[in-house]
């Protein structure tokens, strides 16, 4: 039996349903799942008025073991393990992937959005962009390191903080506490901003100096604290985004990460004459989520998981919605 989360069509409630087992294509394999953690980008493309491809099996933060392969495949073989993320194909031609900068490949395909996602028991991927993953590390910690970790990484890495600045941390959720983990492995003061007590309290556990109520944040981190060398937006929040430029300091860097629905502000003269800059960051570089999993097996950074069975699904898309979650939810199998 093969049961997986799907979106049967837009903006619809998640269900489990059975689904056939999969045969591997060329250039795929064919995985036992082990885990697969539930994003805020799998609440995003259940939330679309207009998905690319439904129905659709959802998830892309996924550890599971190869089981076959099939033709073309010599990079895996029947009892690898590896990690699935987001970036699930790309015509690898272009100059962006040459470069080593897939991620922005404008042919990509993503899993759980343009191809078919790995919250299910069995799945085929594209062996393209797999990943191999320490076979000590559990499979409900592992799993957020393929979105979550490997996202929360670049994106400290894209400030350019030297050590001892100051950074922070806009959200405190699933990507949030790990951005934090690994700002505190660099050498970074961090300010955690959450509307949450209860995520504070976890940001604070895992390093965080500084905390303050999203209100108002930007003012309070002038005020109280001088400003923030850098700001890292997580949550799709546009008022968080606003509140991140406020609370920089003269030539900070605010990068963002969150998609958030809605403009936000942008203080053009303030930004021109205090030399802000700002950027945008989307996942990592394939060195980049190899050092996220040698962090994460060396204990250097761990995520705060919650661990359910499949069933639980779609109440756990409900509570991500709500903001309910602290750190990261995973369903094993």
């Amino acid at each position: 039996m093969n049961r997986g989360v799907i979106l049967a069509a837009a903006r619809q409630p998640v269900a489990v349903a059975d689904l056939p087992l999969p045969q591997p294509a060329p250039g795929h394999v064919f995985l036992k799942m082990e885990a697969c953690g539930i994003c805020h980008s799998d609440l995003f493309i259940a939330g679309m008025e207009t998905p690319p491809v439904v129905p659709q099996v959802l998830g892309h933060e996924g550890i599971g073991r190869v089981q076959s392969v099939g033709d073309g495949v010599t990079s895996f073989a029947k009892g690898d393990r590896v990690g699935v993320t987001f970036l699930a194909s790309t015509c690898g031609e272009c100059e962006l992937c040459r470069a080593g900068r897939e991620r922005f490949c404008a042919r990509q395909l993503n899993s759980g959005y343009t191809a078919p996602g790995v919250l299910a028991g069995f799945v085929s991927v594209a062996a393209q962009h797999l990943v191999c993953v320490p076979h000590g590390l559990r499979a409900a910690e592992a799993a957020p390191m393929c979105c979550a970790g490997w996202t929360a990484y670049r994106a400290v890495k894209e400030t350019a903080a030297e050590p001892g600045a100051t950074i922070a941390i806009f959200g405190m959720g699933g990507l949030g506490h790990l951005a934090a983990q690994f700002a505190h492995h660099a050498g970074l003061r961090v300010a955690a901003v959450d509307v949450s007590a209860e995520k504070l309290a976890l940001a604070r556990s895992v390093g965080a100096e500084i905390t303050v109520n999203a209100e108002n944040a930007g003012r309070t981190l002038q005020k109280e604290y001088g400003g923030m060398d850098a700001a890292v937006v997580v949550t799709g929040s546009a008022a968080a985004a606003a509140q991140a430029l406020r609370s920089l300091k003269r030539c900070g860097t605010a990068v963002l990460v969150g998609m958030a629905q809605a403009p936000a502000e942008l203080p053009i003269v303030d930004t021109v004459r205090r030399g802000i800059t700002i950027r945008g960051s989307f996942l990592g570089t394939r060195e980049d989520l190899d050092e996220v999993f040698r962090l994460a097996a060396a204990g250097v950074v761990r995520p705060h998981v919650e661990a359910h069975p499949i069933d639980d699904a779609p109440d756990l898309f409900d509570r991500l919605s709500r903001g309910d979650i602290t750190g990261r939810a995973v369903v094993s199998f």
